[in-house]
């Protein structure tokens, strides 16, 4: 508990912590903008004075003076005007100089973003100054946009950061349960197999004693998957059929007899996959247990084999309630459940062992409500 609200704080922290520097950072971009934008309206001002200075002053000394504040604008697009025509410009590309189109669109730009500066000239002739931002206000604009993709960015990374390290907490405490599991049930099989061997003693459990064995043998493995959840299993070549039948068999006498198991092998000679035998099993008879919960203890579950020139195909039809579209993802997702005592699990568990131990795909393949659900598992074929 006190891990998980450590992570809360943290969390909290760093979603404020990034939204307070953002925040910071845009008031002081802004404010340096607007600076900036104040400094260059007094340049284009002085600009606009040593221009109307050039056409007053006889005094060579006072002309270059006047010149040189006017050459000292690099950075300030600048569009000089009579009232009808253009008469000078400043800091446009060269090749766009004598674009008349590109002038009178960017004087138009000019007018829409700054009041222009009249200079009144000897003779009551005026002429009009037009400026545009310099590059570097521009970009200052635009900063503002690029801080909030920064720190749109760190949040997103810290918050997978979180979630992966939440995921892997997850992991290991599953991983620990489930040797912990593992370990917990070897006492009970022991003391079962004890007394089984006590029971063999009289002939007339035989029959018993042979179901028995078959639920000690059964638990003995269920405990081995336990224990070998976090490794990696180790795969073998296998006749994919007889890996079917050999879980299909074990569920007939353990399932009612209202259920009807059928399976179906329609390749014509053994298709062979790399498989996980015991895991293998738990798979098929995870998705047989979800169809009985499915179809409420009443109906048919059918299993076809197909084969494709790379995979292996094996279809679970089931004559259950049927899913809706918006559920075909959601039924694989850890804790997801319809059922009222479900955890959720076992879909969930048997993706994993498909997909990321046998390197294989489940999904569901169609599905109608009321009629029933086909799931579809693709295993690739051993060479």
């Amino acid at each position: 508990m006190n891990i998980y609200r450590n992570k809360i704080v943290w969390k909290t922290l760093i979603i404020v912590g990034a939204t307070l520097i953002g925040c910071i950072s845009l008031y002081f971009t802004n404010k340096l903008a607007k600076s900036v934008a104040a400094e260059e309206q007094k340049r284009m001002q002085i600009w606009a004075e040593a221009t109307r200075q050039i056409s007053l002053s006889e005094n060579e000394n006072e002309i270059n003076f006047c010149l040189e504040i006017i050459r000292d604008n690099t950075t300030i697009p600048v569009i000089m005007t009579d009232g009808d025509s253009v008469i000078s410009v400043r800091n446009i590309p060269d090749s766009k100089v004598n674009d008349t189109a590109y002038c009178r669109k960017l004087l138009a730009e000019m007018e829409a973003k700054h009041d222009p500066i009249v200079i009144n000239l000897p003779g009551n002739s005026k002429n009009f100054i037009y400026y545009d931002d310099s590059t570097v206000l521009k970009q200052l604009a635009h900063f503002p946009f690029i801080q909030m993709s920064i720190i749109g960015i760190f949040l997103i990374v810290a918050y997978l950061a979180f979630s992966s390290s939440r995921r892997a907490e997850q992991n290991r405490v599953w991983i620990g349960m489930s040797k912990e599991t593992a370990h917990q049930l070897g006492t009970p099989i022991s003391s079962l197999m004890a007394w089984l061997e006590i029971l063999r003693q009289n002939e007339s459990n035989e029959t018993y004693v042979a179901e028995m064995q078959k639920d000690i043998d059964r638990l003995m493995m269920i405990a081995d998957r336990f224990s070998k959840i976090g490794s990696l299993p180790t795969l073998q070549p296998g006749n994919l059929s007889e890996a079917i039948e050999t879980a299909v068999g074990y569920m007939r006498n353990r399932v009612s007899s209202n259920i009807t198991l059928d399976v179906k092998d329609n390749t014509s000679h053994a298709v062979m996959v790399k498989l996980n035998a015991s895991l293998f099993n738990w798979v098929i008879e995870n998705m047989i247990k979800n169809a009985i919960d499915a179809m409420e203890g009443k109906g048919c579950i059918t299993i076809k084999l197909n084969e494709t020139p790379k995979y292996a195909e094996i279809l679970m039809i089931d004559t259950g309630k049927g899913l809706a579209k918006n559920q075909f993802k959601a039924i694989f997702s850890p804790g997801y459940t319809t059922k009222e005592r479900g955890w959720g699990l076992g879909l969930s568990l048997t993706q994993r062992i498909i997909q990321n131990y046998h390197r294989g795909k489940i999904m569901v393949q169609s599905s109608e409500i009321g009629v029933g659900t086909t799931f579809r598992i693709l295993l690739p074929k051993s060479e």
